[in-house]
């Protein structure tokens, strides 16, 4: 047994090459593995609590700058070959912001949430994009890097779905210890995806990308963004979505070695009752 468990082990890194980044992804989002107070020192091994649940995503302008992780917000490592993104809080023209810098390196930040319903609930966010990816394009799986991406993670019923997806929930969770969520969409800032197109991972169709940003022409601007979450829900997968269950967010530079900067601002869900009044 321990013989079998040793050879588990240095068959992982090539395993999660399989599974792709999108996958590794989505199984941060379920639990927020791997985590520490510093993005560039994380343990390898599992974490020693439970990681709460909560109501909302933690707002980055309600903090204070520096150099450790927002509060509420749990790194995760994407694979154990993969180098680590450098997050931290900054100030930025008056307000406090996150700042990613990706050095050829893929890594994110993710936020367990309290399940709630999907209906009427909308995602609302503002980014930048400092630098370009040029060779970034999101069809390609050697190409797939982006500036800036949020995930927004569903739950569902795993046992109606194929086979193939079963197996890769399987395999997935073998290699983390955590279970995948049922769906996950991404909003990226593509390299060259039409807007609004929904691109589809590689690896699995448990995963899709919104492209709701496209090219280079915005690069140091503030984006923002609002985006009905049940109706991209039904876009991508056809289907009525369950529960939201948390949100992530990446910068990563790791298949184009590449290097780029970014800033995210607030990332809010919020009921459409209350965008209304």
């Amino acid at each position: 047994m321990r013989q079998m468990i040793h050879t588990f082990d240095q068959f992982k890194p090539y395993a999660f090459r399989r599974i792709g980044i999108s996958v590794c992804l989505a199984l941060a989002l379920s639990a927020c593995a791997g985590f520490s107070d510093d993005a560039g020192e994380v343990s390898s091994s599992p974490p020693t609590a439970e990681i709460l649940a909560q109501e909302s995503v933690p707002k980055f302008s309600e903090q204070p700058a520096k150099s450790a992780l927002p509060s509420g917000w749990s790194f995760y490592r994407l694979a154990p070959y993969k180098k680590n993104t450098a997050y931290r809080l900054e100030n930025y023209q008056g307000k406090t912001v996150l700042s990613a810098n990706s050095k050829r390196s893929a890594s994110g930040l993710a936020v367990k949430l309290r399940p709630q319903p999907a209906t009427d609930l909308w995602l609302e966010w503002e980014w930048k994009a400092v630098g370009k990816i040029p060779k970034a394009d999101n069809a390609i799986r050697y190409t797939d890097d982006a500036p800036l991406r949020i995930l927004v993670a569903f739950d569902g019923n795993k046992s109606k779905l194929p086979l193939k997806e079963q197996l890769t929930f399987e395999v997935a969770g073998m290699l983390s210890g955590r279970e995948m969520p049922y769906a996950t969409l991404m909003y990226i800032w593509a390299g060259n995806s039409p807007l609004d197109s929904v691109v589809e991972n590689t690896f699995t169709s448990r995963v899709k990308m919104i492209a709701v940003d496209s090219g280079w022409q915005h690069t140091g601007q503030w984006r923002k963004h609002a985006r009905d979450l049940s109706a991209d829900y039904r876009t991508a997968f056809g289907e009525e979505p369950g529960d939201v269950i948390g949100v992530a967010l990446l910068t990563d530079t790791d298949n184009t070695k590449s290097q780029v900067r970014a800033l995210y601002g607030d990332i809010e869900l919020v009921r459409k009752a209350l965008k209304q009044k």
